[in-house]
């Protein structure tokens, strides 16, 4: 019987193939996710937690610019060491912080800030059909999510090579709902497993 990849295997296929990626492919993938994201949003204000994208990971720029323009309020996180989040007040207001990501200046709300927000949007390298998500291994994003609200949904941007029929899963792994790709949202859990749906793209190779 084949030995199940590990996580860190999985890592370095997703980071490889990213890096190969152009900046023109890049853009076009995430002008359609961002698309994707803003109408399963809806047009009505509330409150969003988004992830700060750095180069080589789904962008979200736009989509943080395009809601706080259209009234939302964006949560974004506070990455020095315990999970929190500050409000973002337009990117003259943001400044680098633990590995360039990107935070904003306003007061930090602390990791309790997140039951405010109506949806979470993560970062991951990949998501499986049952909804586990693949992060870069630090945890950040299963430790602040036990404060989301309940019935708050939690949503991964990913390209669409990410999504798998299956990951590695630890008992503090916290799945996602869903998983917004540039070809649509995705349903994970059991509607995904019962093949309700759109269906799902190739499995990373």
């Amino acid at each position: 019987m084949m030995k199940p990849r590990s996580k860190a295997s999985l890592r370095v296929d997703v980071l490889m193939q990213r890096g190969a990626l152009s900046m023109e492919d890049w853009a076009a993938e995430d002008a359609a996710r961002t698309s994707h994201l803003l109408h399963a949003l809806g047009h009505q204000p509330g409150t969003v937690a988004l992830y700060t994208s750095r180069r080589g990971e789904p962008g979200t720029v736009d989509a943080i610019t395009l809601l706080h323009g259209s009234g939302w309020q964006v949560l974004l996180p506070t990455v020095d060491g315990v999970p929190g989040w500050a409000v973002f007040d337009g990117w003259d207001g943001m400044r680098p912080a633990w590995g360039g990501i990107l935070q904003p200046t306003t007061p930090h709300l602390g990791g309790e800030a997140l039951s405010g927000a109506d949806a979470v949007v993560v970062a991951c390298l990949a998501v499986a059909r049952d909804g586990t998500r693949l992060g870069t291994g630090g945890g950040w994003y299963d430790r602040a999510l036990t404060s989301r609200r309940r019935g708050a949904p939690v949503w991964a941007l990913a390209r669409t090579p990410e999504v798998v029929d299956e990951l590695p899963r630890e008992p503090h792994d916290v799945a996602v709902d869903k998983v917004i790709t540039p070809d649509g949202v995705h349903t994970c859990g059991e509607a995904a497993l019962g093949g309700i749906g759109r269906p799902w793209p190739p499995e990373l190779s």
